[in-house]
């Protein structure tokens, strides 16, 4: 096998990625491309592989994805076939000959069939330490249960969803206000660099892959909108890790008066006694001489630094409470 590999030619790669998490990879790849950078003797990105354009905001408009827009302003074709499990896609992706795929936050499942045609297989980008958080959130997921730190996995694909060996990992710390929109930020550069310091190894036969511990594996779903609704019975720190969890989407939120009220930034002071208060009562106190906006909880209370009421602009808790002081003693959520 390594004697196979050490005879390569220029390779041949195709890219699959759609949102802003797969562009530092590619443009990583792309400024190291040429002979003597990464490989003795460079390789072409042959073609991006990403999702059907679709319309997107109140115009609707066509909207390209991140992965669309970098490899159109790096002149690499780009392919939207839509599934591929379909035959003729199958077909036509075998036709470009391609010696290694590259996946990153593609979006599809790769049947075998796809899986089996590059001689050096497919690695992917995954946004977790696996086995932990296999799945579609996984940055989201790591905030939510309070992890102290992520990282990426360069990981050969199988038929399973993130269940191949690994290849290569690195860990990053998780801030205390990180959110998943600068979670994924940091995320997305550190799948760059170490894609680039796993490449190499691989088409060298220099990295052995190591099968994943089944016995420590969890999984992530798909984050749906109405998992923003806050339930004010959940403790403040649960809550506030869900509005870092939820930003940028699907966005925390709650109602107040019959209007959605979003809760942009927050905090969590789990200690504090809120005796027989009903949870989503609004308090406000002092500190420092600024209004402080504060609502109970199940287990404490949940400080609203930043939020939004429906057709207003976002303001910090003390501009709110200087707007909308009848808010106090008020349950929110109903």
């Amino acid at each position: 096998e390594r004697s196979r590999r050490k005879g390569f030619t220029m390779l041949k790669i195709i890219y699959m990625g759609t949102p802003y998490f797969a562009v530092p990879a590619f443009e990583a790849l792309t400024a190291n491309r040429a002979p003597g950078l990464l490989l003795p003797k460079g390789y072409e990105i042959v073609s991006v592989i990403t999702r059907p354009d679709k319309p997107s905001g109140r115009g609707k408009e066509v909207v390209f994805s991140p992965i669309k827009q970098a490899a159109l302003a790096q002149g690499i074709p780009v392919w939207q076939p839509g599934s591929l499990k379909r035959p003729e896609n199958i077909e036509a992706l075998a036709a470009h000959s391609a010696d290694l795929y590259i996946v990153a936050a593609f979006g599809q499942i790769l049947p075998q069939a796809v899986l089996d045609v590059p001689r050096y297989g497919t690695l992917n980008i995954h946004a977790s330490l696996l086995p932990r958080y296999r799945g579609v959130s996984p940055i989201s997921e790591a905030i939510l249960q309070g992890e102290s730190e992520t990282g990426v996995t360069i990981m050969l694909i199988d038929a399973g969803i993130d269940t191949g060996p690994i290849l290569l990992q690195r860990a990053i710390p998780i801030a205390e206000d990180d959110t998943t929109g600068s979670l994924t930020a940091k995320l997305a550069t550190l799948g760059a660099s170490a894609l680039l310091a796993a490449l190499p190894l691989w088409v060298a036969g220099d990295l052995q892959p190591q099968p994943q511990n089944e016995q420590e594996a969890s999984y992530t779903r798909m984050l749906r909108k109405e998992d923003g609704a806050i339930a004010w019975h959940r403790s403040a720190t649960r809550l506030a890790r869900e509005v870092r969890a939820y930003s940028p989407w699907p966005g925390s939120y709650t109602t107040w008066r019959g209007k959605l009220l979003k809760i942009l930034e927050a905090h969590a002071l789990p200690a504090q006694a809120t005796q027989d208060t009903p949870a989503g009562t609004v308090l406000l106190r002092k500190e420092n001489g600024t209004a402080s906006l504060q609502v109970a909880t199940g287990e404490g209370v949940l400080v609203l630094e930043r939020l939004q009421l429906e057709g207003k602009k976002a303001m910090n808790g003390d501009e709110f409470v200087r707007g909308y002081a009848n808010i106090a003693g008020d349950v929110l959520g109903g």
